[in-house]
């Protein structure tokens, strides 16, 4: 069967269902660009995945008509972060100044955006979404990308594409398929992902608790916290031989409102070990490919931005591509554009997070009471250095705007 007599055949196949996939496929789809999303997973509902909407990502909602729609989706505003070192608060971020429609981070569910995001985009003649459907692998000939290869329920198929673009994340099977050659930076921190039930007069706090070499993230779900216990790379089968109840009295050592509240942590099945990393493809593209968000860089948890770089790559990734696919006019040198547009960014935001570990990792190997050094009393005694690190997490260093088209 030719390409041209396929009927799953499609300008543009993007793999992989998360921020930057569903995000991109509306935004060509919008311009009338035919594209098909693949999405592995019979729906969004992943516990690892990040529940920040930043200010910039709400920006692009208000651009395409859909915040007001967007804030009646149940959701938590954090207007402001603040750190507890050592048992005394820090303010540390202050999104009143930032210059965007919302002053705040959104806190909702990364399935619940998805869900919004693609019955918005599902109603596009020119958007499809299939769920449940994996890529496999490449269509290659010659060494260009002419399609891609995924498993369905209903069995295996081929869906040729003009444009093959990956968004599937730091294991992505398109930049695998299409030999895109990875440089790791390197972390020397991992994540436990766990979760305890909250109670209404518990306080919010949505960047961390610092003490006794530990690092402890809370992110509001409602009726829980989402718990990111930071720890030193390689060091969890040393803590799960410490035996469950020790755990369960670091929680509560480094974050006291948990007293007693711990005990539903009674398995080790409960706590996910989430591995962090920090990479960067050399090359985003080659001919009919291209791969962005994590997939082309992953980024670590610092900030929650990875999702603010995956959807800003999106929108720019659109921006640039759009009037070459809409003409037939597409060349690598359209593709390499994309990385070449985007690459300060990300290596600029990735020199910030190494920054931050390299500080985290100095805290995670010191196990004593910690006492909040000089400098970070006297900045965050500054009312306007807190406007600094609100325009990094909450704007980033390359905001990104809809062109029309």
């Amino acid at each position: 069967m030719t390409a041209t007599s396929n009927p799953l055949a499609t300008t543009c196949c993007v793999i992989g269902g998360g921020p930057a996939g569903i995000m991109l496929g509306f935004l060509l789809a919008r311009a009338g660009v035919k594209v098909t999303v693949l999405e592995k997973h019979k729906d969004f509902f992943r516990d690892f995945r990040g529940d920040t909407i930043h200010p910039s990502t709400l920006d692009l909602l208000y651009e395409l008509g859909l915040l007001e729609k967007f804030l009646e989706v149940p959701h938590s505003q954090v207007a402001a972060l603040s750190a507890i070192v050592g048992g005394h608060r820090f303010p540390i971020a202050d999104f009143s100044h930032v210059p965007t429609h919302c002053k705040f981070i959104a806190l909702m569910p990364q399935w619940d955006f998805l869900d919004f995001l693609s019955n918005e985009a599902s109603r596009l003649p020119a958007f499809t979404l299939r769920m449940g459907w994996e890529a496999t692998g490449l269509i290659r000939q010659n060494d260009v990308t002419t399609g891609v290869r995924a498993n369905t329920p209903e069995g295996p198929v081929e869906i040729p594409a003009t444009l093959t673009i990956g968004c599937d994340g730091r294991h992505a099977i398109s930049r695998d398929a299409g030999h895109l050659q990875l440089q790791d930076v390197g972390v020397p921190v991992d994540v436990l992902w766990l979760k305890i039930a909250r109670q209404p007069s518990d306080p919010e706090n949505a960047l961390g608790y610092i003490n006794y070499g530990r690092l402890i993230i809370l992110i509001n779900r409602n009726d829980y916290f989402q718990i990111g216990y930071i720890i030193a790379k390689g060091t969890f089968p040393a803590i799960q031989q410490e035996g469950i109840p020790a755990f369960q009295q670091s929680i509560e050592r480094i974050v006291p409102f948990f007293a007693g509240r711990t005990s539903e942590i009674d398995s080790w099945d409960k706590v996910k070990l989430l591995t962090i990393q920090v990479n960067r493809l050399i090359e985003w593209s080659s001919p009919g490919l291209l791969c962005i968000g994590d997939a082309a860089h992953a980024m670590s948890p610092v900030g929650g931005i990875g999702i603010n770089i995956a959807i800003q790559d999106a929108v720019a990734t659109a921006n640039i591509l759009t009037e070459a696919l809409l003409s037939n006019t597409l060349s690598p040198h359209n593709l390499a554009q994309v990385q070449h547009y985007r690459e300060g960014a990300v290596r600029n935001t990735q020199r910030v997070q190494v920054f931050a570990h390299r500080i985290l990792n100095r805290v995670l190997h010191n196990p004593g009471p910690i006492h909040p050094p000089l400098a970070l009393r006297i900045l965050t005694s500054i009312p306007r250095f807190q406007n600094l690190p609100a325009r990094f997490v909450g704007v980033g260093l390359q905001p990104q705007h809809i062109k029309d088209f």
